[in-house]
């Protein structure tokens, strides 16, 4: 870039920039941009200059191949967000995609997962602990799995947990799982972001904002059920006595 391009609009990056900044070749930003998931350049005589939006975009892309969107669903996804959404708006969605729980789940080999489940696990023990939410088998023959849950887990084996108890909790847990994500979503978009959008606040800002919220978020859940467990088991010793 030359020192009046810099100069005039320092946010301005040459393609070779924009590959070091988001961490993709050359090949694939032109990709992405040949199918609109990013805008074209923004023209300067005969070159051509990206800025904060072409970087928000391809890092969300980045962030969607990472939760194994493919093509499609990335292109109807983007397809989604406004053509003039911020760097901001694009930050947040990136942000809201990340795992709600810090610990991120390790990838093991069939052989791995026995070891480390301490036996070997039936195809019938590999489906409850799916349903339990602690083992996901991966389209690579591997599992991604929970490893702070996996020794509970196999407890709750070992002590016979029945699979169809399992698979109609797994139904439960998705049913209102479902239902609250709509709603805590729902109350960014109208509560939380527009609060901070007016309050000038930076990309980085917001996304502190939503990390520490999560972690908030996980408890209040928590804290919610062992309140509800509690008030329903009263209830059901009061029915009984009376």
């Amino acid at each position: 870039m030359s020192e009046n391009d810099s100069t005039a609009d320092p946010d301005l990056m040459t393609l070779d920039d924009l590959t070091e900044r988001v961490g993709m070749s050359v090949r694939n930003i032109r990709f992405y941009t040949s199918k609109g998931l990013v805008p074209p350049p923004t023209r300067r005589g005969r070159s051509g200059y990206y800025g904060p939006d072409h970087v928000a975009r391809l890092e969300l892309v980045r962030e969607l191949q990472a939760h194994g969107y493919t093509l499609a669903a990335i292109e109807r996804y983007v397809a989604r967000i406004p053509v003039d959404a911020t760097p901001e708006t694009i930050a947040l969605h990136r942000t809201l995609l990340a795992p709600w729980m810090a610990e991120l789940p390790e990838t093991l080999s069939r052989r791995e997962l026995d070891r480390r489940a301490g036996r070997r696990l039936s195809e019938e023990d590999l489906d409850t602990l799916n349903a339990l939410g602690i083992v996901f088998p991966t389209k690579q023959g591997k599992f991604q799995v929970a490893i702070a849950h996996l020794s509970v887990g196999v407890a709750l084996l070992d002590l016979g947990l029945p699979l169809d108890a399992a698979l109609a909790a797994q139904d439960i847990f998705t049913e209102h799982g479902r239902k609250v994500a709509e709603e805590l979503t729902d109350l960014f978009r109208t509560k939380v972001w527009p609060a901070y959008k007016e309050g000038d606040t930076s990309p980085d800002q917001l996304r502190e904002v939503v990390e520490r919220f999560k972690p908030v978020t996980v408890q209040a859940l928590v804290t919610a059920y062992e309140s509800a467990v509690n008030e329903t088991q009263r209830e059901t010793i009061n029915r009984r006595a009376r």
